[in-house]
């Protein structure tokens, strides 16, 4: 074959994707299987060589035909040795060698790099960052992270743990993300959303108010962040008030971005892109009050561009090289 054939294997909590790609940021060809993390990660292993050997059957393609594998997952990770070192959103996967495994598989070099990093580079390039010579991408999914692109290049820092927003502690307590009650992850992300939704809805029984969220409850289902927006798109007045206090605390932690890192735009992914500015205008609110005021007023908040392509894409970049 003449032209590259890139494979992106991007790695989350609830879903894992493989996609295949001659000229990134297009995906050729995809699948999408459910990461179901608490079950370890050899079956999740296996399902992505099934998978990138799918993609790939599909096109008349074999392994020689590739030029490099990229791995997109939470951190923390060795991105050096390719090891994921048992992210929150993956407990059970500790320590995998997933740049070997694959490389052993394939025969073609890997790449691993945080989700939050990759996303960074995915959004600067493609997306809602290009143009911005410093640039934080957030990660609002399950969990919440950052990547920095510092004077137009990715900034890892000096052990690969630069834009670790989420593990910054708000309150003294609170909901927990990060393993840190009262955390960013805990106030600001999908996994703290449904904590605070769950203290919410006791609440509003105790108060003898009924809500939507409540209904979903009595289905004998966990609360999710995508609850809470349909709830609110019902016009359920206590998923509002969520939404709105997960944007406030969301809207400290950008202060503390725009304070530290002097931003000329800040790109929010997963929810961002969701609920859009019934989360992001409390949230610039409460940036612009708490921030320095000629920093804040230089950096605009923008909900990421990619969409729900911006894991294939960032996976992609990976493989292509940061």
């Amino acid at each position: 074959m003449n032209k590259e054939i890139w494979v992106g294997v991007d790695i989350g909590g609830t879903k894992t994707a493989v996609v295949l790609s001659s000229q990134p940021p297009a995906v050729m060809e995809r699948v999408e299987f459910p990461t179901l993390a608490g079950e370890g990660p050899a079956r999740a292993l296996d399902l992505i060589k099934k998978g990138i050997g799918e993609v790939l059957a599909i096109n008349g393609l074999t392994s020689r035909d590739i030029s490099g594998i990229g791995v997109s997952c939470g951190g923390p990770l060795d991105r050096i040795a390719g090891v994921i070192q048992s992210p929150p959103n993956l407990p059970t996967w500790v320590d995998v060698p997933i740049k070997s495994i694959l490389e052993a598989e394939f025969h073609t070099g890997c790449r691993v790099e945080n989700d939050a990093n990759a996303g960074a580079v995915a959004e600067h390039r493609y997306g809602a960052g290009r143009g911005a010579q410093n640039m934080v991408f957030l990660t609002m999914g399950t969990g919440l992270g950052a990547g920095i692109i510092a004077d137009g290049r990715l900034y890892h820092g000096t052990t690969d743990l630069a834009g670790e927003i989420g593990h910054v502690r708000l309150t003294r307590s609170g909901p927990v993300g990060h393993n840190k009650a009262g955390s960013v992850e805990g106030w600001a992300s999908g996994g703290g959303m449904a904590q605070v939704a769950m203290r919410a809805v006791a609440a509003a029984r105790a108060r003898g108010e009924k809500t939507f969220l409540e209904s979903c409850l009595a289905a004998g289902n966990n609360l999710t962040a995508r609850d809470v927006g349909t709830a609110a798109e019902q016009g359920d007045a206590v998923a509002r008030r969520i939404i709105r206090s997960t944007g406030r605390r969301l809207g400290e932690a950008l202060a503390i971005l725009v304070d530290v890192l002097n931003p000329e735009r800040i790109v929010i992914g997963g929810l961002a892109m969701r609920l859009g500015e019934a989360l992001l205008a409390p949230a610039q609110n409460m940036m612009r009050r708490e921030a320095l005021g000629p920093a804040a007023a230089v950096c605009e908040i923008v909900p990421a561009a990619l969409d729900e392509q911006i894991g294939d894409v960032a996976a992609l970049c990976v493989a292509t090289g940061l």
